[in-house]
């Protein structure tokens, strides 16, 4: 038999060597992905743990098997550790030890995954199972006795304190709280281990990268005996060692933060190791200009810098001599060249601004005028460090000359960018005020403008000067006559090129503005040729009309002759105007806007006209042969519908807006009848019935009936998901309406009786996930809104029962819409409607409630994606809190058919605990941890999460 074991072994071993040479060197694709699955599988075996070890021993293994197995075992030791018997981890443990030995001069990459596996090996094995004392003494020892493995050995005490943070691992949360308690009650041992080593010359860069590892552990270490240490005191003067330097900006950083942290008791308890730290850092700065240093030595040095900004930010705002000399270097960092360095400021301007102007930052102070007096003092001494940032990083926002080659990729980086530099410019204004920051930004306006004459002119300097402008816009007083005048005389002039086309950014100055009314003709007609001039320019000029027709309705109220002139041109896609469909809908906006503020005669006679242009194009689509229309493209209506759905969401007059959709529905119902089959359609046209229903609420009359009549006739034939949502609307405005009751509650159980019958097995679910969304949406709406039709109706346990199919569905939006579905059936009983149906829902859920616990606590442990705990842990504890220690039992059912091999009993002990605790009324935000730790337990690795599901999977 043992015979038998070790043939079948090298078997084993010679054909996971033959894979391997197959997906490295084997020129056919398909020969290759066999392999590859061939492997994949292969690690998940039992036999791979004897294997990978085998051939990591084996002298002939060349380096692509020797990764392979290191990678192996690794994963093997964090992840499947629980199927090795017990009296297997001293063997596994003598055996990594040995390859850690044999590798100590090894590569790199098999003596970094052998160290990962020891250490993930510590994490699953109790410091007293360990022997020795635990790792760390047993570390020393081993490091003692072999002094000539020592690298080895420090590479396993650098990556030891990483693995507490490694979530990989399959180990219980109780379980890594008590790893990371006995690595931080053996520190001491560690550091006087890498203080010996320091006396080794070559390992030094070593000794200080373990420092910094173990630094970020929560250690407790009195920052006045680190002030000492000898490991401190390496890492501070080797900040100027070429080879030393980056190991040791690792150390300083760690150290920053910890001096910051809420473990180490504060900034002023770690005084004294800032006050070592600071010059030292500051020591640097002339660097930060030395045009020989390498650029990652730079970064790494502005690192320090912008990591000493963040954490000091309290410090520094206090505006002393020590902490100006931070802030001329964070500026000295944000003045380089490189973006990616000195972006590493960014987060220290909005801290510093935030620090400087929130009043919580003086509440020690004892009353409101000295309160104003130390705020202006503070910010009296920073604005010239938020004019010289102003200066510094408004170049970065310029278009580069190539942008028009850039890929995708690198012109999304480059938005980023501009982005990031607008809040920076924000945070300057803040400080500095709007008015402040405008001027400095108008000067390289003006100094742009003067070089963008014509069309062939450099535009990209007046365009970022403008951008600059408009990100600080909201901030500038919309009084302001000094430079905004300017600002809009030099915009009026600007070629008319695409980017130029920002008047819509001061729309809100050009409202309130004195002279803003004779502005407005020589803006509107900048943005006419705007419109004419190419398809770019014409985007440009729709969104700044819009922009101004928002901003500005009162004063363009008188104008609307003009307007319309211009918006019939652009939707009936007359003369020379190059407005493409989408841009079209700005313009349409634009109109309502306006349309909105005019007396309601004048308002519903405005938008008779505003629908005009839209109404007959529609009507001569629709007045082709019905074939025809079958094979018309769904964009030859929703052209038209969207300018529709437009109108109805943004004029807001109630009764004009019923007035038109009245006169309209016989063209809609047309377009639901032809184009019912037609998802797109569909939507378009829902979404334009949805924002009538918003905007019209009660006004619309008989059309809401004979809108709801042709949505039930529809979607019994087409199971449209946008005649669910449509229907959400109606029932969130008209669900109270008792006139409106009878057609409601046939709406109601007609789209749920369907949607029920179709929504049977998981499957469906995950084929209609869109479906299963907006049924349980409108399932929720009708809890809020219309409970008294929905709860005492057949629909009720119909989809409470479709719930529990579907809870577990992979859709994320679907699964969490039947969640809320859930939740909000136990939360209604809390408000004063609730309590009436209480016998209704009662006799639906108890039934119900031992099958829907035990899906929810699978769906908790494993059968939905962990981003979706919340959502599932939050209708798990509102289960418990509405039916109390009854619900308790429901789970204590679920969790015992989990094999303890899975489960212990302390670990189920304490998730029921947390569910009584909810059941006793306690607030459930505080009891989210242990169902968080159940879920962490039961998903930690796969055997076991499948271990969980076959067992909580009904019969």
């Amino acid at each position: 038999m043992l015979d038998y074991q070790i043939s079948k072994t090298m078997e084993l071993q010679n054909t996971v060597k033959e894979a391997l040479n197959a997906l490295y060197h084997h020129p056919d694709d398909g020969v290759r992905m066999q392999a590859d699955r061939f492997l994949q599988d292969f690690q998940r075996t039992l036999d791979a743990w004897q294997v990978a070890d085998n051939l990591l021993h084996d002298a002939t293994s060349n380096l692509e098997t020797l990764i392979f197995c290191s990678q192996t075992l690794r994963s093997k030791v964090q992840r499947d550790f629980e199927e090795l018997p017990s009296e297997a981890f001293r063997p596994l443990r003598d055996s990594l030890n040995n390859l850690l030995r044999e590798f100590h001069k090894g590569p790199p990459k098999v003596r970094t995954q052998i160290s990962i596996a020891v250490a993930a090996l510590a994490v699953h094995v109790p410091a007293e199972d360990w022997g020795d004392g635990g790792i760390v003494n047993w570390l020393r020892d081993e490091m003692n006795s072999h002094p000539e493995y020592i690298p080895g050995f420090l590479e396993l005490l650098t990556v030891l304190p990483e693995e507490v943070f490694n979530y990989k691992i399959a180990a219980r949360p109780e379980r890594r709280r008590q790893f990371e308690k006995e690595l931080t009650s053996q520190m001491e041992v560690a550091l006087n281990i890498l203080t010996a080593c320091l006396n080794i010359n070559e390992l030094k860069e070593q000794v200080l990268e373990a420092f910094a590892s173990w630094l970020r552990l929560k250690h407790g270490i009195p920052g006045s005996l680190l002030a000492s240490h000898p490991l401190v005191l390496t890492a501070l003067s080797s900040l100027n060692s070429e080879l030393l330097s980056e190991a040791a900006v690792n150390v300083i950083s760690e150290l920053i933060h910890y001096t910051t942290s809420r473990e180490s008791g504060g900034v002023q308890v770690q005084m004294p190791l800032i006050q070592v730290i600071v010059p030292q850092v500051m020591n640097l700065k002339a660097q930060l200009r030395d045009s020989s240093k390498d650029e990652e030595d730079v970064k790494a040095i502005a690192r320090l810098f912008a990591d000493m900004g963040d954490s000091y930010v309290d410090l520094i705002a206090t505006g002393s001599d020590e902490s100006k000399l931070i802030v001329q270097a964070l500026l000295e960092v944000a003045a380089h060249p490189e973006y990616y360095i000195a972006s590493m400021t960014f987060n220290f301007w909005h801290s510093l601004q935030v620090t400087l102007t929130r009043r919580d930052s003086y509440i020690s102070l004892v009353n409101e005028s000295t309160i104003e007096s130390e705020k202006n003092r503070r910010l009296h001494i920073f604005r010239p460090a938020y004019e010289s940032l102003v200066s510094l990083v408004s170049f970065r926002i310029q278009y580069p000359r190539d942008y028009q080659d850039l890929s995708y990729e690198d012109l999304k980086e480059f938005k980023q960018t501009r982005y990031a530099v607008a809040d920076v410019l924000i945070d300057a204004a803040s400080v500095l005020g709007g008015d402040a920051a405008l001027r400095i930004l108008y000067m390289k306006l003006d100094e742009a403008a003067a070089c963008c004459q014509n069309e062939e002119s450099e535009w990209r300097p007046a365009e970022a000067a403008l951008f600059g402008i408009r990100a600080i816009s909201s901030y500038v007083s919309v009084v302001e006559a000094e430079v905004m005048p300017k600002v809009m005389g030099r915009l009026l002039k600007l070629p008319q090129h695409p980017q130029l086309l920002q008047t819509g950014a001061y729309s809100k100055w050009l409202d309130a503005a004195s002279g803003g009314l004779s502005i407005l003709p020589s803006v509107i007609d900048v943005l006419m040729s705007g419109l004419a001039k190419s398809e770019d320019s014409a985007a440009a000029a729709a969104l700044a009309f819009r922009q101004i027709c928002d901003d500005c309705r009162l004063k363009l109220c008188g104008c609307l002759e003009g307007l319309f002139h211009i918006y019939h041109r652009a939707v009936n896609g007359e003369g020379t105007l190059k407005v493409c469909a989408e841009d079209s809908l700005h313009l349409v906006e634009a109109l309502s806007k306006v349309i909105s503020e005019l007396p309601p005669d004048q308002a519903k006679r405005a938008l008779e006209a505003l629908c005009l242009p839209v109404v007959s194009p529609l009507q001569e689509v629709l007045s082709q042969a019905p074939e025809m229309l079958n094979n018309r493209p769904a964009r030859d209506f929703t052209v038209h519908i969207d300018r529709f759905g437009y109108i109805f969401r943004y004029v807001t007059h109630a009764e004009a807006v019923a007035d038109a959709i009245q006169r309209l529905w016989p063209i809609f119902k047309a377009i639901f009848d032809l184009r019912a089959w037609d998802m797109r359609t569909m939507e378009s046209i829902c979404r334009a019935c949805k924002y009538a229903v918003r905007t019209s609420g009660r006004c619309m009359g008989t059309t809401i009936g004979e809108m709801l009549e042709k949505i039930q006739e529809l979607y019994k034939q087409h199971h449209q998901p946008c005649f669910l949502y449509l229907s959400s609307e109606v029932i969130k405005i008209f669900g109270s309406d008792p006139s409106c009751a009878d057609y409601l509650k046939n709406l109601i159980e007609s789209l749920f009786q369907h949607t029920t019958r179709i929504l049977t097995s998981i499957q469906e679910f995950t084929s209609r996930p869109d479906i299963a969304d907006d049924c349980f949406l409108l399932a929720s709406r009708c809890i809020r809104y219309c409970a008294h039709l929905f709860i005492p109706s057949a629909a009720f346990p119909a989809l409470v029962d479709c719930s529990l199919i579907g809870i577990t569905v992979q859709h994320r939006e679907a699964s969490n819409s039947i969640l809320t579905f859930l939740s909000d059936i136990f939360d209604h009983a809390n408000s004063t409607e609730g309590a009436k149906y209480l016998p209704i829902r009662d006799a639906v859920i108890i039934p119900r409630g031992s099958s829907m616990t035990r899906v929810l606590i699978a769906a908790l442990t494993g059968a939905v994606p962990s981003s979706r705990l919340e959502n599932v842990t939050y209708t798990l504890l509102s289960l418990s809190r509405t039916y109390g220690a009854q619900s308790v039992e429901w789970a204590r059912e679920s969790v015992s058919l989990i094999p303890l091999t899975a489960v212990r009993e302390v670990e189920r002990a304490r998730f029921l605990q947390a569910l009584s605790d909810a059941a006793a009324g306690v607030n459930v935000n505080a009891l989210s941890v242990p169902l968080e730790e159940l879920s962490d337990v039961c998903r930690r690795n796969r055997t076991v999460m499948e271990i969980v599901q076959g067992a909580l999977r009904p019969a």
